[in-house]
């Protein structure tokens, strides 16, 4: 008994320390209770994470997306849940699924009634991080959300490939086409959830044996096509240079054949002018020789006229003066007019009994 006080009175002494002042066990006790405190009240956020703070007093949730130390107050007032938002990786392929990210390959029912599937379809997802608090609610914690890329991604990528014939999948440019609808849909729907896809790969459809030998046999007609194009390409190129060389060749005969009209032009201008100004010199010269040949002329005309009236005149009174003379005084002058003239007459008559012709001397002729 006397032992057990003396061990305690001991320990007593040593937690008090020496003097009465407290002991460097208690600071160190106090000083561990306050970094097993805090180390309890934060939580570390790190690169591809956010925290969802989760008051439970108002109900309230908080998304933190910046990385850091976040405080998180004990005794239930706060929780907070990390959550992954990295990207992450969904395929489908193989036979069997394996986990929630490893399913079986996508088989899909072409539009035309034929089958084809994929043998490895890659799926890139994430995450929302401004949605955590929204995926943390509908999907759970950590990576429960990983159980929504099943049923949607593989009904939808169903769904739009079916949509399409085989041909069709066989066509890149309609491929694309096809995936971009699923993508659209995929992340209308999840979205809704904090989840988004941000890539979907998809590779080149398996056929059966059969059409995978009539589609190398059609893209070989097409590679031949290709070819018979870049041929005919070619070949207009080569037209279109040969085209420009003779446009050329020509023009440069064009230009000098129209310089040489054009200056054979200028001197027959030059000539024409000339000519017309030799021309208008003549004219000029020439009417005005005409205008006063005929300006002499009308001064003739009119001396002559007033002669010949004159004489008109003297001889129409000769005339008036004669026609009131006597018809012997006529006889006189006539045989005056006609002296010096001889008149032979020789008279003829058809009839068989002529008559008696008599001759008579007028004036002086015989």
């Amino acid at each position: 008994m006397t032992d057990a006080r003396t061990a305690s009175r001991k320990l007593w002494d040593t937690l008090k320390g020496a003097g009465g002042e407290p002991s460097r066990l208690w600071i160190a006790a106090g000083a561990l209770a306050v970094v097993l405190f805090f180390a309890h009240s934060c939580a570390s956020v790190e690169a591809g994470q956010v925290a969802v703070r989760v008051n439970n007093i108002t109900g309230s949730m908080e998304v933190i997306t910046q990385p850091g130390v976040i405080l998180r107050l004990p005794f239930g007032i706060h929780d907070v849940y990390i959550m992954d938002v990295s990207p992450q990786t969904f395929h489908m392929r193989g036979e069997t699924n394996v986990s929630s990210l490893i399913v079986k390959e996508l088989s899909v029912r072409a539009s035309d009634g034929s089958n084809f599937a994929f043998n490895d379809t890659t799926v890139l997802f994430r995450a929302i991080p401004g949605k955590a608090d929204e995926t943390l609610r509908d999907s759970g914690l950590e990576h429960a959300y990983y159980e929504w890329m099943l049923p949607y991604v593989r009904t939808i990528l169903r769904d739009e490939f079916g949509r399409e014939s085989t041909l069709g999948v066989s066509n890149p440019t309609t491929f694309g086409q096809a995936e971009d609808r699923a993508k659209k849909r995929v992340n209308k729907l999840l979205g809704d959830h904090g989840v988004e896809v941000t890539s979907i790969v998809t590779p080149r459809p398996r056929f059966s044996k059969d059409y995978e030998d009539l589609i190398e046999a059609r893209n070989g007609a097409e590679n031949q096509l290709a070819v018979i194009d870049s041929d005919l390409q070619r070949a207009k190129t080569e037209r279109d240079r040969k085209l420009a060389e003779v446009e050329r060749d020509q023009n440069k005969v064009i230009q000098t054949k129209r310089a040489e009209l054009e200056a054979a032009l200028a001197t027959a201008t030059t000539q024409s002018t000339q000519i017309h100004r030799e021309v208008d010199s003549y004219k000029i010269d020439k009417v005005a020789l005409g205008e006063a040949a005929k300006s002499a002329a009308k001064s003739q005309a009119v001396e002559l006229k007033g002669q010949l009236t004159a004489q008109y005149t003297s001889k129409q009174a000769e005339i008036d003066a004669f026609r009131n003379q006597p018809v012997e005084r006529v006889m006189e002058r006539l045989g005056e007019r006609l002296k010096g003239v001889t008149i032979e007459i020789q008279p003829i008559r058809q009839d068989g009994s002529p008559q008696r012709v008599q001759l008579e001397n007028v004036g002086g002729a015989k």
